[in-house]
């Protein structure tokens, strides 16, 4: 059992083609959220391995980003 609370998506099917692009907006939406809190996180830390781990958070994030607009272009 787990001790966090249950979050609800919201619905993420797919019934047009112009539903898919909403969702990759939504897409890029939260990982833009994931890397400010991750640059934050990195400008922020006071020791070294907090900084390397959030560096790796943020280039991951951006090579996410990049997936994902690679992707989009693939599915027009």
């Amino acid at each position: 059992m787990s001790s966090a609370p249950e979050r609800q998506v919201r619905g993420t099917s797919v019934d047009e083609p112009s539903d898919l692009g909403l969702l990759f907006h939504r897409l890029n939406n939260q990982l833009g959220i994931i890397l400010a809190n991750a640059e934050l996180l990195e400008a922020k830390s006071s020791d070294d391995m907090g900084r390397a781990r959030a560096a790796q958070v943020v280039a991951s994030v951006l090579d996410a980003m990049a997936t994902a607009r690679a992707i989009r272009q693939q599915t027009r």
